[in-house]
């Protein structure tokens, strides 16, 4: 199983999208399961991800102050939307209306 946490606007994507609700989102993760077929099953479209989070480190985002922000970054499997996934990993996923509450 892999976990998918939503923030702000891609809230409306989980299964009960109040505010307060958990925003997760649980799949069985299919061989060859990546980042960006997790948001094509969800119907996200990448440009409304900002950042990215897998299990607890950033994955990728559009911050263009990441460079200088001291992050723990994600590991050697880190490919972007790309990311192969697995079973147990969790996501983070953030709209572009969180970006600045995780700077």
């Amino acid at each position: 199983m892999i976990e998918i946490h939503l923030y702000g606007s891609l809230r409306r994507h989980a299964p009960d999208p109040r505010p307060d609700r958990e925003s997760v989102v649980r799949l069985e993760p299919r061989p060859g399961e990546t980042v960006g077929t997790v948001l094509e099953q969800l119907s996200i479209p990448p440009a409304e991800v900002y950042h990215v989070f897998l299990n607890g480190a950033l994955l990728s985002t559009r911050n263009s102050m990441a460079p200088w922000l001291i992050y723990q970054q994600a590991s050697a499997r880190d490919q972007g939307l790309d990311t192969l996934l697995q079973p147990g990993d969790r996501l983070g996923l953030f709209a572009s209306d969180m970006g600045l509450l995780v700077v």
